[in-house]
Order: structure tokens, then sequence, then C-alpha cells
């Protein structure tokens, strides 16, 4: 689509999503607006209906830079339709996110991803860490190991999200088919994304921090208890799955049989045996046992977490 008359044409638009955030907002959208890059950005806050002053702090900072605009819902939505909106109206042809609790610690963040996916033709996003931070403080653990491999595959994505929301710049071309499917996988954001981005290539990835992602009490998705989350993320392969021709449910089924089994892992190994055990139990549900689990591995963790 070609700029309408006056209209600046924009290389990379930001999409942020915000409910509530009134304690970060202001960092957040700072943190983009302070990005050095010659490349026209725009930065779209998505509001979802917030009871603080969330909203109010969205549209001042529109009102005193162009490169901002509001999107406002008439109620709260509480569904990815937040983001899915924002995507839609993103003119970029770069996408990234960020959720109005986090913020970008790099001023040349936008620069330097897009820089990439303008010289690796064959990745379809790329990604750069984060530390993790709560809601006064910041650590310095990081949200992606280090050891991640450069090359995330279409299969890889699927036995679990390795990315902070934060971290990332998309190809909007490759988020085409996203549609009214995506609204209901709330509060799992941007895992969705990143399938639909794996299709069309490989998700690139630099260990470099460029963000902070807080978890915290307030958080969507990290405020839920670990029963909800395991809950969450077992509902999101299933509806993944539901959507797929039959050649991608084998992947999906063997992505979540993986994710689970290797929580199952690190649970026993925290001595934490009733989510073990509920892994596994997702684990087995998922499908992929035998494929992209090796049963007697699996049966090995069975009998451990078993034992009084």
């Amino acid at each position: 689509m070609s700029p309408a008359d006056g209209e600046v044409e924009v290389e990379v638009s930001v999409v942020l999503a915000t409910y509530n955030h009134e304690a970060f907002l202001e960092q957040s959208i700072a943190s983009v607006l302070a990005q050095e890059t010659d490349r026209p950005f725009e930065l779209i806050v998505s509001e979802d209906h917030s009871t603080d002053a969330s909203r109010e702090i969205a549209l001042a900072c529109a009102s005193r830079d162009p490169r901002v605009s509001v999107l406002l819902s008439p109620k709260n939505l509480r569904s990815n339709e937040v983001m899915s909106r924002g995507i839609a109206a993103a003119r970029g042809r770069y996408v990234c996110l960020l959720d109005g609790d986090d913020y970008w610690t790099s001023s040349t963040k936008l620069e330097r991803q897009a820089a990439l996916l303008d010289a690796e033709r064959s990745v379809s996003a790329v990604f750069h860490n984060a530390v993790i931070g709560s809601a006064d403080s910041v650590s310095t653990d990081r949200w992606t190991p280090g050891t991640h491999p450069k090359r995330t595959t279409r299969e890889m994505i699927w036995e679990g999200n390795p990315f902070a929301t934060c971290a990332g710049m998309m190809r909007a071309e490759a988020l085409r088919g996203l549609g009214p499917w995506y609204h209901a996988f709330f509060p799992i954001t941007d895992w969705p994304l990143y399938v639909l981005c794996a299709e069309d290539g490989d998700l690139w990835f630099e260990d470099e921090v460029v963000g902070v992602y807080r978890l915290h009490a307030g958080g969507e998705y990290s405020a839920m208890g670990d029963d909800h989350q395991l809950n969450a993320i077992a509902e999101f392969y299933a509806r993944m799955r539901a959507l797929r021709s039959p050649p991608d449910d084998d992947v999906v089924r063997r992505g979540g049989s993986r994710y689970f089994f290797e929580w199952a892992k690190v649970h026993a190994a925290h001595g934490e045996r009733r989510l073990g055990r509920r892994c596994l139990r997702h684990a087995l549900r998922a499908g992929g046992v035998g494929r992209s689990v090796d049963c007697r591995e699996l049966v090995r963790l069975v009998l451990g977490l078993c034992r009084r």
C-alpha cells in the first residue's frame, strides 16, 4: 500500500499492547521513541480499556509525537484482538511487539534488527535477548539461554517459545495468515505469531540484550499459577493442532510432547513431583511420545517421579 499524500512511508511498525500499565507505560513508550535510526517508524499503542491512567498516558504521548497513534477498546476485550488490530493497522514492512510493562534498553534495537532482516532474506524474524525484571527491579538473568542456536526452524518453534515478546522483529508479510482464529489464544500472544513466521523462514537469534521483560503480579501470563500456565499451554497446542492441515498435525504433536517432557524433567530435578507428573500427562496427551520423546526415557522419568 502506498502512503497517502503527505503521509510518511513507514519501514518499521511497533505495536504496543497495554492494559493497566500506568506505572510502566511512559518508560515503555519513551524507549521506542528514543530509537536511533534514519528509518521512518511508527508506534501504534493498542489500549484495552484500562481502569487506571494508561489510556490518558497513551493519548497524551500521541498528542506530542506524530509517530504515535492510539487504538482504543470500547470495553475490555481481554483477547489477542488487541494485538491483531495493531498488526492489521501497521504500515511498515517490519513489525515489532511490545507490552506496556516492558521496555527496550538498546536505542539501536530497531536499526540493528531491520538491518539483519534486510541482509538475511532467508529468515522471517530476528530476535535478540532480554533480561528479566520485576515491577521495581531488573535482574541480570536472561530470558533466552545463550546456548540457543542461531536459527530456529519451523519444527523447533513447536517445541517451545524461547523468545521474549519485547526482543523481536518480524516481517509483516509473514503475518498475512493472521485472522480471528488468533484472538482466543490470549494470554499467549506472541508464540502463534512466531509459528506463522516460521512457515516463511527460520527465526534468527542474536544473544545481545535489547530489553527488559517484566514478570510481576500484574502481568497477564506471569501472574497465572503453574497449573493455569500448564493448562494454557496445553490449550495452545490443542487449538493449533485443530487449525493445522494433516501434515502439520504430526509436527504439532511432536512439539507438544517434547515441550511438556522437557518441563517434566525440570520439575523432577527441582523435586516438584506433582508438577512433573502433570507435565508427563500433558506430554502423553499431546500425542508425540514415541516420535519426539523416546519411550524408554519416558519410563525412566515416570519411575523417578513416582518414587517416594
